[in-house]
């Protein structure tokens, strides 16, 4: 069995869909980070079968609604004196500005430097956004 050391202080992002933590791992930056961080892809889990894990040693600074549009059953659990101090249970965000890009060229963001991308949840279910302007609808796995 693979061991991993604890964490003293740092992040755990757990219950990520496997196959998605790499994208997060990159996403967050993580190979540029001087802090040690494991990254465990396809580890067995009860929940869900499989599942990735990355552990942060040090605390840094995450949008949680993008990783909510990565995947809204990740755990963000905060370490502090190697003890679970605050658990995060994220989840498709309501709204997102400037996580999303409008695919419509008709649309104001999109001709439009200094407008914000804005979209709103349209159904939960099927993980699509529609923009605030011209109402094109977008897949939540559709990110910058």
């Amino acid at each position: 069995m693979l061991n991993i050391d604890e964490i003293k202080n740092g992040i755990v992002i757990d219950h990520i869909k496997a196959g998605l933590g790499i994208r997060i791992y990159n996403w967050l930056n993580l190979d540029k980070t001087p802090h040690n961080v494991a990254f465990v892809a396809n580890a067995a889990s009860s929940r869900s079968g499989r599942k990735d894990i990355i552990k942060i040693d040090n605390t840094i600074s995450i949008n949680f609604d993008v990783l909510g549009l990565i995947d809204p059953n990740i755990t963000v659990n905060i370490i502090e004196n190697e003890k679970i101090k605050k658990k995060i249970k994220l989840q498709l965000p309501q709204k997102v500005e400037n996580v999303l890009i409008c695919k419509n060229p008709r649309c104001i963001s999109s001709t439009e430097k200094y407008i914000s991308h804005i979209f709103h949840l349209e159904n939960p279910v099927s993980r699509t956004y529609r923009c605030e302007y011209c109402d094109e609808i977008i897949f939540a796995g559709d990110f910058k």
